[in-house]
């Protein structure tokens, strides 16, 4: 399915791998007869509930290539947790844990040969959707519904590979849809999307919103959002208005493990300023792994973090998380599913 020699110089996940899995919903849970099938189209009514009333749902993890040349997905059991917990909050029918595990497992051994080396990596992308056929189910959930897991190999997440980004800050519009804003949901994507890009038109060279609904910093768009400096490391506390990050825990661990004092509270917009004279900013997710912030516009000022590069503790932090998905550190916290490639 790749279009060109190097899949990872392509937009990220854009390149789709030749295999793919699928089940749908039955009586006595999800079939999946154990094979995987070519990558293509998949099918459903035009009356599909997902089509109509947006029940849509998925996670994103990767696979990565190990020093010793073998393959594993980075924390794949967390990952299958929180898309059960996804499904039961948008009454979608939830997966059998071994099942989804088994068929994520399944797609990418089926990929390997499509997984590029370090710093490339395999995404994984899991998705479930509503497929009953009934357009007089705005207030019912569906019924039945169509698991299907995708890889792609993939590069960098943001173009220009690891630099400073540029974020404005929001703090009117909120990112997520309150009652579900911490399940990875189409809906809160579609949500922040409108905003985004009217502030990019604005406001050309940002990479980011950085929503602050009320003053209080949650996430942009995409990823979580950290500031630290030598000693401390600060992220929101968890709560039902934003995503519970797999790698924001896994930053969470590493930082302890490093000697950084660990803060899960409210953010102030406020707090921006003092931050940016000693400390650093950073985003997190498994698509942007560590991205480094320089600079946050916030009412006409322009926030600069440091000399505006990426800072030495974000990086000391991103290589110590990297090390661990390539198999270059010792995996102590157990966060590797080992995988034939």
């Amino acid at each position: 399915m790749n279009p060109t020699s190097d899949p990872t110089a392509a937009p990220f996940g854009t390149v789709f791998c030749e295999y793919m899995s699928t089940a749908r919903s039955s009586e006595n849970g999800y079939v999946y007869g154990g094979e995987v099938e070519p990558y293509g189209d998949i099918s459903f009514s035009p009356a599909a509930h997902v089509l109509h009333y947006g029940s849509a749902l998925f996670e994103g993890m990767k696979a990565h290539r190990q020093e010793d040349g073998t393959l594993a997905i980075f924390r794949l059991d967390d990952h299958v947790r929180r898309m059960q917990r996804s499904s039961i909050s948008m009454r979608l029918p939830a997966p059998d844990f071994e099942l989804l595990r088994t068929m994520i497992i399944d797609t990418v051994e089926a990929n390997s040969n499509e997984v590029p080396e370090p710093p490339g990596s395999l995404y994984i992308r899991p998705a479930l959707v509503g497929t009953e056929p009934n357009i007089g189910a705005a207030a019912t959930p569906s019924s039945s519904a169509l698991l299907f897991i995708v890889n792609c190999p993939v590069g960098d997440y943001f173009k220009g590979g690891v630099r400073p980004l540029t974020l404005l800050l929001e703090e009117n519009i909120p990112r997520t849809t309150p009652q579900f804003g911490m399940v990875k949901a189409g809906a809160n994507y579609a949500m922040a999307l409108g905003p985004t890009l009217d502030a990019m038109a604005a406001t050309p060279g940002i990479d980011q919103l950085l929503f602050a609904t009320d003053g209080g910093i949650s996430e942009t768009g995409a990823a979580n959002f950290f500031v630290l400096d030598d000693d401390r490391l600060v992220t929101r506390s968890l709560d039902s208005s934003f995503l519970h990050g797999v790698t924001r825990a896994s930053i969470i661990e590493l930082a302890s493990d490093l000697g950084y004092v660990v803060e899960e509270r409210s953010i102030q917009a406020t707090e921006l300023q003092e931050w940016a004279l000693r400390g650093e900013a950073f985003l997190a997710g498994t698509a942007a792994v560590i991205s480094p912030v320089g600079t946050i516009l916030a009412e006409g000022e322009s926030i600069q973090f440091g000399d505006g590069l990426p800072g030495a503790n974000t990086m000391k932090l991103r290589d110590a998380l990297v090390q661990i998905q390539n198999g270059k550190a010792d995996d102590i916290h157990h966060w590797l599913t080992n995988v034939a490639g």
